[in-house]
């Protein structure tokens, strides 16, 4: 299994060099296309509060400064994307209505790649992150500190159809790990399920790997964290959303603690 095409979304910010760095070192092992996607702020966004059939002074101004901020926001995107010295890579600026189009690119990439602020609801991408983890359901990969393709990549397992999805779409990254380990937080999951059906899973496709059970019960996030650290895990893969979104904005769960900490990266699917 490979990845061809490897997204990153970008805000005309300075993160955007951050994460143009880290969608290139993904890129990279499989010689993937980089897509660099200018997300600006969407014109038709303030559309409403303006007024049917009316555009006075003040909306006209706004729209003005809008327009100007998307160009300067769009130079700066393409200068960050541009000094990447990443060979094949693709830029291109989306045009209102820019969700749509986000979404659109999105469809036809392997993984979108995010650093930290989005992914914990800060700064301009904030919406585009959720967009294409809960509604689009697309794989992420939130760059941190230390990233790393080709070393210790850990997988948090219980057995439900979030984990294994995110298990199945990581497969290219856990083929080009040094070392794989599950970690099963047996004791903190209210179903049954047996690691090791997913590490014969992992054999199947040529990956060797390991089985750690973690004796903690309780609150799983913090042990599977603790353990992914322990292990040396560069990466972490993990399912998102796995109780309801609602229920996940008012418990926390188990995703909100992966996105509050520092490291490892992450790799989630919804």
């Amino acid at each position: 299994m490979s990845w061809a095409r490897i997204m990153t979304p970008l805000s005309g910010g300075e993160a955007d060099k951050a994460t143009v760095a880290a969608g290139a070192m993904l890129a990279e092992p499989f010689g993937a296309e980089l897509a660099g996607v200018y997300a600006p702020a969407d014109v038709a966004d303030v559309l409403p509060w303006m007024g049917e059939g009316f555009l006075g002074g003040v909306q006209a101004t706004a729209l003005e400064s809008l327009k100007e901020a998307a160009a300067v926001g769009e130079a700066k995107a393409r200068a960050a994307f541009a000094a990447c010295g990443y060979g094949k890579k693709q830029f291109m600026s989306l045009q209102t209505p820019v969700w749509a189009g986000l979404s659109a690119e999105s469809r036809l990439c392997d993984v979108v790649v995010f650093t930290n602020d989005p992914a914990r609801g800060r700064g301009p991408l904030a919406e585009a992150f959720q967009q294409m983890v809960a509604d689009e359901q697309r794989p992420v990969l939130i760059a941190r500190e230390g990233l790393k393709v080709g070393g210790t990549v850990a997988v948090a397992w219980d057995g439900g159809k979030e984990a294994s999805r995110a298990a199945r779409l990581a497969m290219p990254l856990l083929e080009k790990a040094s070392r794989v380990v599950i970690l099963a937080a047996l004791k903190a999951s209210s179903r049954g399920f047996d690691p090791a059906r997913l590490q014969a899973y992992c054999a199947a496709r040529g990956v060797d790997a390991g089985v750690q059970v973690l004796s903690e019960p309780g609150d799983a996030a913090p042990a599977l964290l603790k353990a992914a650290e322990a292990a040396g895990a560069e990466i972490l893969v993990a399912g998102a959303f796995g109780h309801p979104r609602l229920q996940e904005f008012i418990f926390g769960g188990a995703t909100r603690t992966f996105l509050n900490s520092e490291r490892p990266s992450l790799f989630l699917s919804h």
